[in-house]
């Protein structure tokens, strides 16, 4: 649980753990049905059990947890349905915070995200899925930001919140792909060019390309050809994993 969170300031507690734990599911930190304990929550962020509980419950609220018992809560699940409902959302409003940003983005900014791609491109050429989940959500979330629109953001980050952890699916099974180059360089271009509509046009294409093999593979799930198990026990395999990776994998598929 330690290499998950971490110890907090004791100050304003219970918004520091709510925080933290907020970030840990949009960058797709925890997997799906990843089962967490108030108690262990507690000792590896060093604090008591009554902040955590409260920022749990408030998360709870927001569909990123689901409570179990009065002392054990799981990441929130999607089904193939909620996931296609929530993208039809995200279809509009990324698409809204990337046409924005176009326009507010600075040239050091984009220099940014192109270093995150070639962190994701790396990352899963080395199949070190852990590092690409997170590049590929800081990708997105460095372009939103730059859109200077912090209540549409707060309104993904909530989604992001319910479909972060979803994103651990796509590898090694569902890994992105495009019947051309990768949506985010044609994301890269549109932003250099100053335009809108290109950018907008590359973040859904981006959706609806790069998520094809993720809805085959939630169908497959529905359809018991598959099991969650076998999604986590596959990435944690992988020879190229970083012993973090593994270590983080194998701590969730036994809590899991």
């Amino acid at each position: 649980m330690g290499n998950f969170v971490e110890a907090v300031a004791r100050d304003n507690l219970t918004a520091r753990v709510y925080n933290q734990l907020r970030k840990a599911l949009m960058e797709g930190r925890f997997w799906p049905g990843h089962r967490l304990k108030i108690r262990e929550l507690a000792s590896a962020m060093g604090v008591s059990e009554t902040p955590v509980r409260e920022a749990v419950l408030q998360l709870v609220c927001e569909k990123g947890l689901t409570m179990q018992a009065a002392r054990s809560f799981t990441v929130a699940e999607l089904t193939l349905g909620q996931y296609l409902e929530l993208r039809d959302i995200r279809l509009h409003l990324e698409g809204m915070a990337a046409e924005a940003a176009t326009r507010k983005i600075s040239k050091q900014t984009i220099k940014t995200l192109e270093r995150l791609h070639r962190t994701l491109i790396e990352a899963e050429e080395a199949s070190r899925w852990f590092d690409a989940v997170h590049a590929n959500w800081e990708f997105h979330h460095t372009l939103y930001q730059a859109a200077d629109l912090p209540e549409l953001l707060s309104i993904l980050e909530t989604i992001w919140l319910r479909n972060g952890p979803l994103v651990n699916y796509h590898y090694p099974h569902a890994r992105p792909t495009y019947p051309g180059p990768h949506q985010h360089l044609a994301v890269l271009e549109a932003l250099k060019a100053r335009n809108p509509a290109g950018v907008r046009e590359a973040i859904q294409a981006d959706m609806i390309e790069g998520g094809a093999r993720l809805v085959q593979l939630l169908q497959r799930l529905e359809n018991g050809e598959v099991t969650k198990e076998d999604l986590r026990q596959a990435a944690l395999n992988s020879p190229q994993a970083t012993t973090h990776e593994s270590n983080e994998r194998a701590r969730q598929a036994k809590a899991s």
